[in-house]
């Protein structure tokens, strides 16, 4: 039996025809709806894309150093320095320009030989070199000053080393094994290390106050510039640590232990040096000699006072031949280049709070530091 019309309408299973178009009808709205909605979609997700690669701006404290920018910068005020001597032998390190009309500051231990003759030339980064002289040199501090016959150079920014923090990034740039204009990133490992490295003679050079980083520092880097995130002098690259018994390039290269002279210590060593061509040191007016527990018959460590100057600092805090400084400023002594760190980081009129023993009892004295 075939259906009727209204009996076709509420047969289960099937719809009407009105039915039919309605869906078809809200079907088309709902497609042309999912296709705006997928074109807000698609658009949102431009946005999104866009804000995405948009470069956000630069925070406070970055964690790195922007390398380029700072490159860009900093590496025309950084130079390498050649050294030669009369047999040929010579090597090279690096400098940074700290004076329009050339005088530059590195390392002694890079110009050395210049103080015996060797002949100084300086190359630049845009390639051309000058010939340089030695204008003055600290062997104690490492520290060491050239000048070349220019006008109009490019100088580096002096920076604040007092207001480092560990942790924070700073770049390294210099000529490491001779290849000018290198640059290498990394962070403030440690700040205020007493490094002893060979100095001339019998008597180490000090690296007073140093600031130790893992930025990448080599043979060569020796005298280059470490500076912080605005390209401003911080250090002066000195010295790095090797492997005990290594050899050859891993031996004597960078293991992301290296020191640098803080720029407090470095510039007013330099500005003396341009001023008056030498370097003066504040004295204690002591002589003392480095003793262990169980040395002389003594059970304290520390420096045995061998010699006091009359009438100088020493003598008058109070201090005599046979006393034994255990302290100074709260710090343990044991080694005359604690007493030369002092000298490196202090001025003529500086107390200094010593405590020493004598006969067994423990005393302190403040010393006022006197002219070198």
């Amino acid at each position: 039996m075939t259906p009727t019309g209204d009996e076709r309408s509420h047969q289960p299973g099937r719809f009407p025809v009105w039915a039919i178009i309605l869906l078809a009808l809200i079907g088309a709205i709902i497609l042309l709806g999912a296709g705006v909605l997928g074109g807000l979609s698609f658009r949102s997700v431009g946005m999104i894309r866009g804000l995405a690669t948009t470069p956000a701006a630069p925070p406070e404290n970055p964690s790195v150093c922007d390398a380029e920018r700072v490159a860009r910068d900093v590496l025309p005020t950084i130079v390498t320095i050649g050294v030669t001597a009369a047999d040929g032998s010579g090597g090279t390190g690096s400098g940074e320009i700290i004076t329009a009309d050339g005088y530059i500051l590195t390392n002694n231990h890079v110009i050395a030989p210049a103080a015996e003759g060797a002949e100084i030339v300086v190359l630049f980064n845009d390639g051309s070199t000058h010939r340089a002289k030695l204008v003055g040199r600290s062997p104690r501090a490492d520290i060491a000053v050239v000048k070349v016959e220019a006008s109009s150079l490019p100088v580096i920014q002096q920076g604040n080393s007092s207001s480092l923090q560990v942790g924070q990034p700073v770049v390294a740039l210099g000529a490491p094994l001779g290849l000018s204009s290198t640059v290498t990133t990394g962070v403030v490992s440690a700040l205020g290390r007493t490094v002893p490295v060979q100095g001339e003679g019998d008597r180490n050079a000090v690296l007073a106050n140093a600031i130790q980083t893992d930025a990448s520092i080599n043979p060569g880097n020796s005298g280059g510039a470490l500076v912080d995130c605005d390209g401003r002098l911080v250090g002066v690259n000195s010295a790095i640590a090797t492997v005990p018994g290594a050899t050859g390039v891993a031996g004597g290269g960078s293991v992301g232990i290296g020191f640098a002279v803080p720029e407090a210590v470095a510039i007013p060593i330099a500005e003396q040096i341009i001023k008056t061509g030498r370097v003066t040191y504040p004295t204690f007016g002591i002589g003392v000699t480095p003793i262990q527990p169980g040395s002389s018959g003594s059970e304290q460590s520390g420096l045995y006072v061998q010699s006091v100057t009359a009438g100088g600092p020493t003598a008058q805090a109070g201090i005599r031949p046979g006393d034994i400084i255990t302290e100074v400023d709260g710090r343990p002594v044991g080694s005359i280049d604690d007493l030369t760190a002092i000298q490196l980081t202090r001025k003529p009129g500086d107390d200094v709070k010593v405590t020493y023993v004598r006969d067994g009892t423990e005393k302190r004295t403040t010393v006022t530091l006197g002219e070198g």
